[in-house]
Protein backbone atom coordinates (compact mmCIF):
# COMPACT_ATOMS: atom_id res chain seq x y z
CA UNK A 1 0.00 0.00 0.00
CA UNK A 2 1.42 3.58 -0.84
CA UNK A 3 2.35 6.43 2.04
CA UNK A 4 0.06 8.82 2.61
CA UNK A 5 1.68 10.19 5.23
CA UNK A 6 -0.18 13.84 5.91
CA UNK A 7 1.58 16.24 4.14
CA UNK A 8 3.20 14.21 1.57
CA UNK A 9 3.47 14.21 -1.72
CA UNK A 10 1.35 11.52 -3.72
CA UNK A 11 3.17 8.38 -4.03
CA UNK A 12 5.43 7.35 -6.75
CA UNK A 13 4.39 3.92 -8.60
CA UNK A 14 5.80 1.50 -11.03
CA UNK A 15 3.37 1.29 -14.09
CA UNK A 16 5.78 -1.30 -15.85
CA UNK A 17 3.68 -4.02 -13.76
CA UNK A 18 0.98 -3.18 -16.03
CA UNK A 19 2.79 -4.52 -19.49
CA UNK A 20 4.37 -7.12 -17.84
CA UNK A 21 3.37 -11.28 -17.28
CA UNK A 22 3.16 -10.98 -13.61
CA UNK A 23 -0.32 -11.63 -12.45
CA UNK A 24 1.20 -10.90 -8.74
CA UNK A 25 2.74 -7.64 -9.83
CA UNK A 26 -0.05 -6.50 -11.52
CA UNK A 27 -2.29 -7.27 -9.06
CA UNK A 28 -0.29 -4.81 -6.46
CA UNK A 29 -0.65 -2.11 -8.96
CA UNK A 30 -4.10 -2.09 -8.86
CA UNK A 31 -4.31 -2.26 -5.25
CA UNK A 32 -2.40 0.66 -5.27
CA UNK A 33 -3.76 2.81 -7.83
CA UNK A 34 -7.13 2.21 -5.93
CA UNK A 35 -5.41 3.21 -2.54
CA UNK A 36 -4.30 6.33 -4.16
CA UNK A 37 -7.75 7.60 -5.98
CA UNK A 38 -9.98 6.45 -2.40
CA UNK A 39 -7.11 8.93 -0.49
CA UNK A 40 -7.13 12.04 -2.54
CA UNK A 41 -7.19 11.03 -6.47
CA UNK A 42 -3.54 11.83 -6.98
CA UNK A 43 -0.69 9.44 -7.60
CA UNK A 44 3.01 9.66 -9.82
CA UNK A 45 4.23 6.91 -12.43
CA UNK A 46 7.16 5.87 -13.78
CA UNK A 47 7.90 2.39 -15.97
CA UNK A 48 5.04 3.89 -18.08
CA UNK A 49 6.68 3.44 -21.57
CA UNK A 50 7.14 6.67 -22.63
CA UNK A 51 11.20 7.24 -23.32
CA UNK A 52 12.37 10.26 -21.39
CA UNK A 53 13.79 11.55 -24.63
CA UNK A 54 10.09 12.17 -25.94
CA UNK A 55 9.53 13.94 -22.71
CA UNK A 56 12.56 16.14 -23.08
CA UNK A 57 11.27 16.88 -26.67
CA UNK A 58 7.73 18.16 -25.84
CA UNK A 59 9.19 20.12 -23.22
CA UNK A 60 11.55 22.01 -25.92
CA UNK A 61 8.64 22.65 -28.36
CA UNK A 62 7.02 24.08 -25.86
CA UNK A 63 9.74 26.47 -24.75
CA UNK A 64 10.42 27.22 -28.32
CA UNK A 65 6.38 27.93 -29.10
CA UNK A 66 6.51 30.46 -26.19
CA UNK A 67 9.87 32.13 -26.70
CA UNK A 68 8.15 33.40 -30.22
CA UNK A 69 7.06 37.06 -30.34
CA UNK A 70 3.77 37.75 -29.28
CA UNK A 71 2.14 38.69 -32.53
CA UNK A 72 2.94 35.54 -33.98
CA UNK A 73 1.49 33.70 -30.98
CA UNK A 74 -1.58 36.09 -31.27
CA UNK A 75 -2.49 34.67 -34.99
CA UNK A 76 -3.14 31.90 -33.37
CA UNK A 77 -5.76 33.32 -30.50
CA UNK A 78 -8.04 30.67 -29.11
CA UNK A 79 -10.85 32.53 -29.19
CA UNK A 80 -10.80 33.05 -32.97
CA UNK A 81 -11.85 29.56 -33.23
CA UNK A 82 -14.65 27.02 -31.56
CA UNK A 83 -12.83 23.88 -31.16
CA UNK A 84 -11.07 24.86 -28.30
CA UNK A 85 -7.03 25.13 -30.11
CA UNK A 86 -4.87 27.50 -29.85
CA UNK A 87 -3.20 30.36 -27.49
CA UNK A 88 -4.10 31.82 -24.67
CA UNK A 89 -2.26 34.96 -23.34
CA UNK A 90 -1.85 35.69 -19.55
CA UNK A 91 -4.46 36.61 -17.76
CA UNK A 92 -7.54 34.92 -20.07
CA UNK A 93 -8.66 32.53 -17.41
CA UNK A 94 -9.46 32.53 -14.12
CA UNK A 95 -9.97 29.51 -11.98
CA UNK A 96 -10.15 30.65 -8.17
CA UNK A 97 -12.77 32.64 -7.19
CA UNK A 98 -10.95 35.98 -5.23
CA UNK A 99 -7.38 35.64 -6.98
CA UNK A 100 -6.18 37.91 -10.11
CA UNK A 101 -6.72 35.67 -13.16
CA UNK A 102 -3.97 33.11 -13.53
CA UNK A 103 -0.82 33.86 -14.68
CA UNK A 104 0.27 31.75 -17.28
CA UNK A 105 -0.02 31.07 -20.98
CA UNK A 106 -1.45 28.37 -22.73
CA UNK A 107 -1.28 26.46 -26.38
CA UNK A 108 -3.34 24.14 -26.70
CA UNK A 109 -3.91 20.82 -29.18
CA UNK A 110 -5.78 17.62 -29.92
CA UNK A 111 -6.33 14.73 -32.03
CA UNK A 112 -6.48 15.89 -35.49
CA UNK A 113 -10.60 16.41 -36.63
CA UNK A 114 -11.27 18.00 -39.80
CA UNK A 115 -13.95 20.20 -39.93
CA UNK A 116 -16.29 18.60 -42.08
CA UNK A 117 -16.18 14.96 -39.30
CA UNK A 118 -19.23 14.36 -38.07
CA UNK A 119 -18.09 15.06 -34.55
CA UNK A 120 -16.95 18.53 -35.55
CA UNK A 121 -20.21 19.21 -37.37
CA UNK A 122 -22.03 18.02 -34.21
CA UNK A 123 -19.88 20.14 -32.21
CA UNK A 124 -18.88 17.52 -29.77
CA UNK A 125 -16.02 18.41 -27.16
CA UNK A 126 -12.65 18.84 -28.02
CA UNK A 127 -13.11 18.06 -31.72
CA UNK A 128 -11.58 19.60 -34.46
CA UNK A 129 -8.25 21.08 -35.88
CA UNK A 130 -5.29 21.87 -34.97
CA UNK A 131 -3.28 25.51 -34.89
CA UNK A 132 -0.16 25.54 -35.85
CA UNK A 133 2.81 28.29 -35.50
CA UNK A 134 3.65 29.18 -39.32
CA UNK A 135 7.32 31.03 -37.78
CA UNK A 136 8.62 28.73 -35.25
CA UNK A 137 12.05 26.99 -36.34
CA UNK A 138 11.55 23.46 -37.73
CA UNK A 139 8.25 23.69 -37.88
CA UNK A 140 7.50 20.28 -39.24
CA UNK A 141 9.96 18.58 -36.07
CA UNK A 142 7.40 21.00 -33.74
CA UNK A 143 4.25 19.30 -34.86
CA UNK A 144 5.14 15.43 -35.10
CA UNK A 145 6.98 16.18 -31.83
CA UNK A 146 3.91 17.14 -30.71
CA UNK A 147 1.61 14.66 -31.77
CA UNK A 148 4.02 11.93 -30.92
CA UNK A 149 3.76 13.08 -27.87
CA UNK A 150 0.01 13.17 -27.38
CA UNK A 151 -0.74 10.03 -29.37
CA UNK A 152 1.39 8.60 -27.01
CA UNK A 153 0.20 10.13 -24.18
CA UNK A 154 -3.38 8.96 -24.58
CA UNK A 155 -2.43 5.69 -24.86
CA UNK A 156 -1.44 5.61 -21.37
CA UNK A 157 -4.75 7.18 -20.15
CA UNK A 158 -6.51 4.45 -21.88
CA UNK A 159 -3.90 1.94 -20.11
CA UNK A 160 -4.68 4.24 -17.15
CA UNK A 161 -8.53 3.76 -17.45
CA UNK A 162 -8.24 -0.08 -17.84
CA UNK A 163 -6.18 0.01 -14.54
CA UNK A 164 -9.04 1.85 -13.33
CA UNK A 165 -11.35 -0.74 -14.13
CA UNK A 166 -10.28 -3.58 -12.40
CA UNK A 167 -9.10 -1.55 -9.43
CA UNK A 168 -13.05 -1.04 -8.98
CA UNK A 169 -13.46 -4.42 -9.05
CA UNK A 170 -14.94 -4.70 -12.60
CA UNK A 171 -13.67 -6.52 -15.72
CA UNK A 172 -10.77 -4.95 -17.47
CA UNK A 173 -12.53 -3.63 -20.54
CA UNK A 174 -15.76 -2.63 -18.64
CA UNK A 175 -14.97 1.41 -18.70
CA UNK A 176 -13.81 0.70 -22.60
CA UNK A 177 -17.05 2.51 -23.55
CA UNK A 178 -14.63 5.63 -22.34
CA UNK A 179 -12.41 4.71 -25.11
CA UNK A 180 -14.90 5.33 -28.08
CA UNK A 181 -14.93 7.66 -30.72
CA UNK A 182 -13.71 10.22 -31.48
CA UNK A 183 -11.47 9.87 -28.85
CA UNK A 184 -10.92 13.03 -27.13
CA UNK A 185 -7.96 14.76 -25.33
CA UNK A 186 -6.70 17.96 -24.82
CA UNK A 187 -2.76 18.59 -24.85
CA UNK A 188 -1.14 21.76 -23.34
CA UNK A 189 1.83 23.46 -23.17
CA UNK A 190 1.65 25.63 -20.41
CA UNK A 191 4.04 28.83 -19.43
CA UNK A 192 4.72 30.05 -15.89
CA UNK A 193 6.55 33.49 -15.81
CA UNK A 194 8.75 33.93 -13.18
CA UNK A 195 6.66 35.42 -9.99
CA UNK A 196 6.87 39.09 -10.49
CA UNK A 197 8.96 41.19 -7.72
CA UNK A 198 6.34 42.39 -4.92
CA UNK A 199 3.53 40.33 -6.51
CA UNK A 200 0.30 40.37 -3.82
CA UNK A 201 0.86 36.20 -2.68
CA UNK A 202 -2.81 36.03 -1.23
CA UNK A 203 -4.07 36.34 -5.10
CA UNK A 204 -1.41 35.82 -7.44
CA UNK A 205 -1.69 32.24 -8.75
CA UNK A 206 0.09 30.72 -11.81
CA UNK A 207 -3.52 28.68 -12.06
CA UNK A 208 -5.88 29.08 -9.28
CA UNK A 209 -6.98 26.58 -7.00
CA UNK A 210 -9.30 24.05 -8.82
CA UNK A 211 -10.34 20.48 -9.65
CA UNK A 212 -9.95 19.04 -13.13
CA UNK A 213 -13.19 18.25 -14.98
CA UNK A 214 -12.12 15.00 -17.08
CA UNK A 215 -12.17 11.77 -15.71
CA UNK A 216 -8.09 11.92 -15.70
CA UNK A 217 -5.81 14.15 -16.58
CA UNK A 218 -1.39 13.56 -16.81
CA UNK A 219 1.12 16.28 -16.41
CA UNK A 220 4.70 16.06 -17.45
CA UNK A 221 6.53 19.03 -15.29
CA UNK A 222 9.70 20.35 -16.28
CA UNK A 223 12.43 20.36 -13.58
CA UNK A 224 10.90 23.77 -11.53
CA UNK A 225 8.24 22.92 -8.91
CA UNK A 226 5.22 25.08 -8.78
CA UNK A 227 2.30 22.11 -8.54
CA UNK A 228 0.90 21.53 -5.53
CA UNK A 229 -2.33 19.81 -4.00
CA UNK A 230 -4.35 20.40 -1.38
CA UNK A 231 -3.90 18.17 1.95
CA UNK A 232 -7.27 18.01 2.99
CA UNK A 233 -7.01 16.55 6.70
CA UNK A 234 -4.13 19.39 7.31
CA UNK A 235 -5.21 22.20 5.28
CA UNK A 236 -1.72 22.79 3.68
CA UNK A 237 -0.40 23.03 -0.04
CA UNK A 238 1.92 19.92 -0.77
CA UNK A 239 4.34 20.64 -3.64
CA UNK A 240 4.36 17.69 -5.78
CA UNK A 241 8.28 17.93 -6.54
CA UNK A 242 9.50 17.14 -10.40
CA UNK A 243 11.16 13.43 -10.97
CA UNK A 244 12.64 12.90 -14.27
CA UNK A 245 10.33 10.81 -16.42
CA UNK A 246 8.29 10.83 -14.17
CA UNK A 247 4.15 11.62 -15.19
CA UNK A 248 1.36 13.27 -12.48
CA UNK A 249 -1.89 11.43 -12.86
CA UNK A 250 -4.46 12.94 -10.80
CA UNK A 251 -8.18 12.33 -11.47
CA UNK A 252 -10.85 14.80 -12.19
CA UNK A 253 -14.68 15.70 -11.73
CA UNK A 254 -16.46 13.38 -14.22
CA UNK A 255 -14.58 10.30 -12.22
CA UNK A 256 -15.91 11.29 -9.17
CA UNK A 257 -19.14 11.33 -10.90
CA UNK A 258 -18.90 8.05 -12.13
CA UNK A 259 -18.24 6.63 -8.96
CA UNK A 260 -20.23 8.46 -6.68
CA UNK A 261 -17.97 9.90 -4.81
CA UNK A 262 -15.64 7.14 -4.12
CA UNK A 263 -12.62 8.23 -6.15
CA UNK A 264 -11.54 11.31 -5.52
CA UNK A 265 -10.63 14.45 -6.94
CA UNK A 266 -8.73 16.91 -5.13
CA UNK A 267 -7.81 20.49 -5.20
CA UNK A 268 -4.59 21.61 -6.71
CA UNK A 269 -3.27 24.82 -7.86
CA UNK A 270 0.15 26.20 -9.68
CA UNK A 271 1.99 28.80 -7.87
CA UNK A 272 4.92 30.86 -10.08
CA UNK A 273 8.50 30.29 -9.27
CA UNK A 274 9.88 33.33 -7.38
CA UNK A 275 13.40 31.89 -8.93
CA UNK A 276 12.56 31.03 -12.27
CA UNK A 277 9.82 31.06 -14.86
CA UNK A 278 8.30 27.34 -15.24
CA UNK A 279 6.78 24.76 -18.35
CA UNK A 280 4.38 22.24 -18.16
CA UNK A 281 2.63 19.65 -20.48
CA UNK A 282 -0.36 18.88 -18.75
CA UNK A 283 -2.75 16.15 -21.28
CA UNK A 284 -6.92 16.26 -20.23
CA UNK A 285 -8.19 12.78 -21.30
CA UNK A 286 -12.36 13.17 -22.00
CA UNK A 287 -12.38 9.56 -24.17
CA UNK A 288 -16.03 9.47 -25.27
CA UNK A 289 -17.65 12.79 -24.45
CA UNK A 290 -21.09 11.38 -24.88
CA UNK A 291 -20.02 8.73 -22.45
CA UNK A 292 -22.94 9.42 -19.39
CA UNK A 293 -21.67 9.69 -16.22
CA UNK A 294 -24.27 7.77 -13.97
CA UNK A 295 -22.85 5.68 -10.60
CA UNK A 296 -21.68 2.51 -11.28
CA UNK A 297 -23.93 -0.14 -9.73
CA UNK A 298 -20.60 -1.33 -7.94
CA UNK A 299 -20.19 2.17 -6.53
CA UNK A 300 -23.64 3.16 -5.00
CA UNK A 301 -24.93 0.54 -2.48
CA UNK A 302 -28.91 -0.52 -2.43
CA UNK A 303 -31.17 2.69 -1.76
CA UNK A 304 -28.45 5.18 -1.91
CA UNK A 305 -28.80 8.28 -4.05
CA UNK A 306 -26.43 9.27 -7.01
CA UNK A 307 -24.93 12.62 -5.38
CA UNK A 308 -25.13 14.33 -9.21
CA UNK A 309 -27.50 13.79 -11.94
CA UNK A 310 -26.75 11.88 -14.87
CA UNK A 311 -24.81 13.94 -17.39
CA UNK A 312 -22.65 13.53 -20.18
CA UNK A 313 -19.49 14.65 -20.07
CA UNK A 314 -19.25 17.02 -22.32
CA UNK A 315 -22.15 18.62 -20.55
CA UNK A 316 -20.03 18.53 -17.23
CA UNK A 317 -17.02 19.89 -18.66
CA UNK A 318 -18.33 22.02 -20.95
CA UNK A 319 -20.29 23.91 -17.88
CA UNK A 320 -17.83 24.34 -15.39
CA UNK A 321 -14.95 25.72 -18.26
CA UNK A 322 -17.91 28.31 -19.75
CA UNK A 323 -18.34 29.27 -15.48
CA UNK A 324 -14.03 29.72 -15.06
CA UNK A 325 -13.85 31.96 -18.37
CA UNK A 326 -17.35 34.09 -17.60
CA UNK A 327 -15.29 35.42 -14.38
CA UNK A 328 -12.74 37.29 -16.01
CA UNK A 329 -15.52 38.55 -18.72
CA UNK A 330 -16.94 40.41 -15.74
Amino acid sequence: MPSFTIGKPPPILDFSAFYADDSHGKAKLVEQVRDCCLHNGFFQVTGHGLPLDLQKRALSCGRRFFLLPMQEKLKLDKKQNKYGRGYEAVRSYQAELGTDPDLKEDFSIGREIPKDHPSCLQGKLGCGPNLWPENIDNREEFQKTTMEYFNSVYRLAEDIVTVLSLSLGLDANHLDGLKNEPRVGVMKYQYYPQLPEGADLEVTRGFGAHTDFCPLAIILQDGIPGLQVLDEPTGEWVTIEPVPGAFVVNLGESFTELTNGQYKSSIHRVINNPDSDRLSVPFFFNGDPDYLLAPLPICQGSGDEAKTPPRTIQQLVLSRVQERYARVQK
